[in-house]
């Protein structure tokens, strides 16, 4: 097995918790392709993560479900396109393959090298452009066009578990250049509360768990409190916006909301305000 080595830590925590969902009766989805990036190492990362506040967990799991979600809607609303900011260990390339839709993944070399090299040990034919790049200090609209992407095409980004470790003004420059150069296009994300970075929510799980980022050296610096206001700003609209409160309280409706995270961390879609979005 390819060795795990130099690659973001975070990613095989997240990956861990998406993993988990696989095992449950009635699963929120089924991803068979994440235990290839997994092993005992991972599993104790994990585990730790848990310890700071369990809540993390679940929450991954509803932000893969709606991310998959409007994946799925764009595809059928008419997508040819779809591109991972930050890709990390995300599978939806074979999960969500389509007829006629290309894959785009931008992330480190070092995690892009590790998948492709999990995916051919396992004979998997992944269908994806990999693009080795630091999205925030490169020109990734430039990279993305060097790779046969086609600016004038429907497509739909995923930036998933990316906008809290960066800076307010990175975040907002991704998405201004996303509206400038991808017209016909969306964008699916996750974000915390500002209340979060600033340990203002009154949860001491919540802030446990916000040390625990930190101490990873993966510290959580950005929040929004209000998309629809930050959206307006940059000529976005705002398609949809939900809490991983709402997600839960929707597939989960039989189950106790134990945490204040749910509150504080949201899923939105936003799109370009003067874009021709197939099926809006």
């Amino acid at each position: 097995m390819t060795a795990i080595k130099n690659v973001t830590g975070t990613a095989f925590i997240v990956a861990e918790f998406r993993a988990e969902e696989n095992h449950e009766p009635m699963p929120l989805y089924r991803d068979p392709i994440v235990g290839l990036f997994l092993n005992d190492e991972t599993r104790r990362a994990a585990t730790a993560a848990c310890a700071a506040n369990p809540s993390a967990k679940e929450a991954v799991k509803l932000r893969t479900r709606y991310l998959d979600d409007v994946l799925e809607a764009r595809i059928a609303e008419g997508c040819r396109q779809v591109v991972i900011l930050g890709a990390g260990l995300d599978t939806r390339a074979i999960r969500k393959r389509a007829p006629g839709v290309a894959y785009f993944e931008l992330d480190d070399g070092a995690t892009l090298d590790f998948k492709k090299a999990r995916f051919d040990e396992h004979g998997l034919d992944a269908d994806v452009t990999f693009i080795p790049a630091n999205y925030v200090a490169e020109d990734w609209i430039g990279l993305l066009e060097a790779h046969q992407f086609d600016s004038g095409l429907p497509t739909h980004f995923i930036w998933e578990g990316n906008t809290m470790y960066l800076p307010l003004v990175e975040v907002m420059r991704v998405l201004v250049r996303l509206r400038e150069h991808v017209p016909q296009s969306t964008v699916a994300l996750d974000y915390l509360s500002e209340k979060v970075i600033t340990k203002s929510t009154g949860d001491p799980a919540l802030c446990a768990l916000v040390e625990y980022f930190a101490r990873l050296n993966a510290p959580w610096i950005t929040g929004i409190e209000d998309v629809h206001a930050l959206a307006d700003g940059l000529g976005l609209a705002v398609r949809e916006n939900v809490s991983t409160a709402d997600l839960h309280r929707k597939h989960w409706p039989d189950r106790a909301i134990t945490s204040s995270f749910f509150q504080f961390y949201s899923l939105c879609t936003l799109a370009p305000r003067s874009g021709a979005v197939p099926g809006a």
